[in-house]
């Protein structure tokens, strides 16, 4: 409903985003009244029509529950957060132009609402931050001869999965004081049944660990395609051979390209927190944002000039599979990096809605003469392409 002055238990601020919306939800069908402040009016509109601006799994049924009990309440004032006990706030810190993190889009946002904070009020920031963000807002908050507590609560879910995971894992809880943990794990407890308890500083290398592990990993398999790829052997058959009931290979990751707006952006903040020490870090970056320029490199060396008469078509353009996102996907670097030396690339994508130039399926299939596919959707899994040049580094052909 929309919003009037009345008090509400939680107000997320960028509500209707990927971090804050589903929280919302969590919250809303715990008996919770939420308020969803976000500066997206569109967003907002779509959300109380209903649906969701995006893809996320149970998440739609969430929506219809919490909008027929009336525990969801909507506005796009600042001002609007004065009437909640707890303001969980979805900013993170993003990286810039040169890899170093960039805190003034939290600062940003806490100078637009200090005006509007309560005494007592609680607030928890959610989005991934860089080590000591959680400390410096507690100053910055201070300074302004502010009276909050300040929590740090990340969250780790994944995306398009998250009212499932939002229930079932365990949730990092820390807090500036002992009450402001206390009040932060009682607010999460509604939602899980574990709560691990760290200090802000260790809550946010907890976060940033994960996903640098992660990108890491995926890291390797990759090197290791490329490695095998120039050596003129089938990769996926010594992946078979030393993955297959063998346990300690088990978990060693498939390539593909490994992207989206959380594990580049991580594992660089990491690397700028160790002042550019962080090699491990660092050459991952280096081993997942080459894999495009590796297959483009590839393509020039087997067809050479006759690559410029040849047109290409891009199967999946989302960050990562059965999903609508396409922040920092790796699918439009590899087609500005082809732009260079072929006639024409073709796009598709049944998932993505935002992007004007994508083509049905049948039509790139139809009209390419080398596919690469880029996101392996279910839906591409049995497609007939068996006439087609295919690029598969994901190996769901093989």
């Amino acid at each position: 409903m929309t919003f009037k002055e009345t008090a509400v238990d939680i107000a997320i601020v960028g509500g209707a985003g990927h971090v804050g919306l589903p929280l919302a939800l969590a919250f809303a069908n715990k008996e919770q009244k939420v308020l969803i402040m976000d500066i997206n009016p569109q967003a907002i509109d779509c959300i109380k029509s209903g649906k969701l601006p995006y893809q996320e799994t149970n998440g739609e049924v969430y929506l219809h529950n919490a909008l027929k009990q009336n525990h969801l309440f909507f506005s796009t004032d600042p001002a609007s957060i004065q009437h909640a006990k707890t303001v969980i706030l979805t900013i993170g810190t993003p990286v810039d132009e040169f890899l170093n993190p960039d805190i003034r889009a939290v600062q940003n946002c806490i100078d637009d609402l200090s005006p509007y904070f309560q005494k007592g009020q609680l607030i928890v920031l959610r989005s991934t931050v860089f080590p000591g963000t959680t400390d410096w807002l507690g100053d910055y908050i201070s300074n302004k001869g502010l009276d909050i507590e300040i929590a740090f609560c990340p969250e780790r879910v994944v995306q398009g999965q998250v009212m499932e995971e939002l229930h079932s894992m365990p949730q990092l809880v820390s807090g500036l004081t002992p009450m402001a943990e206390q009040r932060a794990g009682k607010l999460f407890e509604l939602l899980t049944d574990e709560l691990i308890y760290l200090s802000p500083k260790e809550a946010e290398f907890a976060k940033l660990f994960t996903n640098a592990y992660r990108y890491i990993r995926f890291a390797t398999a990759n090197q290791f395609y490329m490695m095998a790829k120039d050596a003129g052997l089938d990769y996926y058959r010594i992946h078979e051979a030393v993955t297959r009931n063998y346990p300690r290979m088990g978990d060693m990751p498939r390539p593909g390209f490994t992207a989206g707006p959380c594990l580049f952006k991580d594992t660089m903040q990491l690397s700028a927190f160790a002042k550019n020490g962080f090699s491990l870090g660092q050459e991952a970056m280096l081993v997942n944002e080459g894999l495009p320029l590796h297959i483009v490199e590839h393509l020039k060396t087997e067809y050479g000039p006759a690559l410029k008469t040849k047109t290409i078509g891009l199967l999946g353009m989302a960050f990562k599979p059965e999903c609508d996102d396409i922040r920092s996907s790796l699918s439009y670097k590899l087609k500005k990096t082809l732009a260079l030396y072929t006639n024409q690339i073709l796009t598709t994508d049944p998932f993505v809605t935002v992007d004007p130039t994508l083509s049905p399926l049948e039509y790139v299939i139809e009209n390419s003469d080398i596919l690469i596919l880029c996101m392996p959707h279910q839906c591409y899994r049995t497609l007939n392409i068996a006439h087609k040049k295919v690029i598969d580094v994901w190996g769901i052909y093989s």
